[in-house]
């Protein structure tokens, strides 16, 4: 910030003047250069860091207003067979959920708000300004069924994504077991470099899946074109 700028009198003038003019004159420069720098460090002062966030910049016209889609939650999710368990894998990615039918898109809205608080402090601590949702269910295929709910892996991009963190959604998560036909859930918090316009893999423990989500990115595409043109004879538009 550059310095106020004030009118000084020449120095033959301050040098005439009386004490009091002089100690007036000199009450004035404290005070401007007290001004000026509150100035300064008013205009070079950080606001406060934004809280992390799931969103991210989204080209024009991308977005579909959310209500018109008709998928199922099944249409969009990754499942994968371990020796008793199995695994399903849901983004959470308003692009994504937007496209599912309006009961399904607000279940699944409304997980994410139940824990936002959570999550954001989980991706404040990691110093994540970004993140990436997902929504993983484990079921018990068998009696005393096991999983490892850390051993979950995403290709996307040339790059492994690994969980941040897990936010547990069932009382047993944590237990890592399951029982004949009982469901283990939680959120998974990625880094937002996680793209899933793009093609990825999904592995858990030694199971792996990269082709499912090719096909369920074909399917979001048509059903995108489809959504815009419900809500354009209904004249709505996205909203954020």
């Amino acid at each position: 910030m550059e310095k106020p700028v004030t009118d000084a009198a020449p120095p033959s003038t301050l040098a005439a003047a009386s004490p009091l003019a002089r100690r007036a004159g000199a009450a004035i420069a404290l005070l401007a250069t007290v001004a000026c720098a509150s100035g300064q460090q008013g205009g070079g002062a950080s606001p406060a860091g934004a809280a992390p966030t799931t969103d991210t910049p989204i080209a024009q016209g991308t977005l579909v207003p959310a209500g018109y889609g008709t998928l199922r939650q099944d249409d969009v999710a990754i499942r994968l067979q371990l020796a008793g368990v199995q695994v399903k894998a849901i983004p959470l990615d308003e692009g994504v959920i937007r496209l599912l039918s309006p009961d399904s898109y607000r279940a699944l809205r409304d997980l994410q708000e139940s824990r936002r608080a959570e999550l954001a402090a989980v991706a404040r601590r990691s110093g994540l300004q970004q993140y990436r949702l997902w929504y993983v269910s484990y079921f018990g295929l068998a009696p005393e069924a096991r999983f490892s709910p850390n051993e979950l892996t995403i290709t996307n991009n040339g790059r492994d994504f690994r969980p941040v963190d897990v936010v547990p959604l069932t009382a047993r998560f944590g237990e890592n077991r399951l029982q004949l036909r009982e469901t283990q859930s939680a959120i998974y918090l990625f880094d937002g470099a996680l793209d899933v316009s793009q093609p990825l893999t999904v592995r858990v423990e030694t199971a792996s899946d990269g082709e499912t989500w090719t096909a369920i990115l074909r399917r979001m595409e048509r059903e995108r074109a489809l959504v815009r043109s419900r809500a354009a004879a209904a004249g709505s538009t996205p909203r954020p």
